[in-house]
């Protein structure tokens, strides 16, 4: 991740950590959350000279790259657990 994304992804958890705090994204719309994200966006394009649309594409791409980086670790950590079986048969317990 270039150095530009990953300030860009700091500095927009940062501001969602304190904007979005409380709320349960997966029962909160998208554009709730985008609407409260919008002054850090903009505050970052005026800083770095690119578009808000721009921001938020890189802002996007350094998440999902962080995402998976997380995944691999917790892969190389725990394993593969599906030559365990079915790791959602647990699941009914």
């Amino acid at each position: 991740m270039e150095n530009k994304s990953k300030y860009i992804l700091d500095k927009v958890s940062e501001y969602a950590d304190k904007v979005l705090e409380g709320i349960d994204p997966e029962k909160t719309k998208i554009s709730f959350q985008l609407e409260k994200l919008k002054p850090i966006m903009e505050e970052l394009s005026n800083e770095l000279g690119d578009s808000v649309e721009d921001i938020f594409i890189l802002y996007m791409d350094a998440a999902s790259d962080a995402a998976l980086l997380t995944e691999r670790k917790f892969q190389s950590t725990m394993g593969d657990m599906t030559k365990y079986g079915d790791p959602m048969a647990f699941e009914q317990f």
